[in-house]
């Protein structure tokens, strides 16, 4: 269910604030939202399984946790299974084809697990988390509890992100300004990498070769300054578009793996947006 260019479909969150947005990468017109309330600063979160149709975008299913939701990752072997990271720190598995609460719940940071990311290696249900306790953990679900601590960054981690291409290795980004390299055989990084001169917010993977699912040299950025930004680093003007349709801090954003040009995005301002940006309808040379 492709869009024409210029057409959003949106869908307002009642009284919470979008942080993180994945497609499925099952089907192509799934999606779902890991957001809370009150900016994440008190109350509970919600994760929100939503679906495109003619009509527009729709939510499906919706489940709430008593504290706020930051991330939120699909499972590599089920279709029906998501993990969301949470401010109590903890993580908690989901069906979604179950009402009842969560199938297991994993609680072992000791401070607000920002990110989590599930390995994309064929047949491991490996969790990969980072959490404002400075530490990153690796878990199995089956099991039911961490396998190792990762510790080194010296302050916030705010990314962990699994490598597409080389298995048992992850990403994590931090407030000490480091971008860190990990192998889950040891605890200690492999590489660590002084890559700003503040904090570090998120980081990514190549992970088909190229940047974006479709355009080889096409990333995107979304800010605190309400925009989306796409990019060609190959081009002297390397900005090719500046999508302003949000009203508030936009802190998730995904591109479909599945719908050539189609981006999602999430903010603060309580409304989730998918939309297929002009520059993508444009062959990129």
């Amino acid at each position: 269910m492709a869009l024409a260019g210029g057409v959003t479909r949106a869908l307002r969150l009642p009284a919470r604030h979008g942080y993180a947005v994945k497609f499925s990468p099952y089907t192509p017109t799934r999606l779902a939202c890991a957001a809370s309330q009150n900016y994440g600063i008190s109350g509970c979160g919600t994760i929100f399984v939503l679906e495109q149709n003619d009509v527009g975008l729709v939510c499906s299913k919706s489940f709430d946790w008593s504290d706020a939701l930051f991330d939120v990752t699909w499972s590599e072997i089920n279709e029906n299974v998501l993990v969301t990271s949470s401010g109590d720190g903890s993580l908690q598995l989901w069906d979604i084809t179950k009402p009842q609460g969560p199938l297991l719940v994993l609680k072992e940071h000791t401070q607000e697990v920002y990110s989590v990311d599930w390995s994309p290696t064929r047949g491991e249900q490996l969790l990969v988390s980072g959490s404002w306790d400075r530490t990153a953990k690796l878990w199995d679900p089956s099991i039911g509890k961490s396998l190792c601590t990762f510790i080194g960054h010296e302050n916030i981690i705010y990314n962990t992100v699994w490598s597409p291409h080389i298995p048992g290795c992850f990403a994590s980004v931090s407030g000490d300004q480091t971008l860190r390299i990990w192998d889950v055989k040891t605890p200690v990084s492999k590489l660590v990498i002084p890559a700003h001169q503040a904090e570090i917010l998120s980081c990514d993977w190549c992970k088909y070769d190229q940047f974006s699912p479709f355009h080889a040299t096409v990333l995107a950025s979304c800010s605190y300054d309400f925009t989306v930004r796409l990019w060609d680093f190959t081009k002297s003007s390397s900005l090719l578009e500046t999508v302003e349709h949000h009203t508030e801090f936009t802190c998730g954003l995904d591109f479909s793996l599945l719908i050539p040009g189609q981006v999602a995005d999430c903010a603060w301002d309580e409304t989730v947006k998918v939309y297929a940006p002009s520059c993508l309808s444009i062959p990129q040379s």
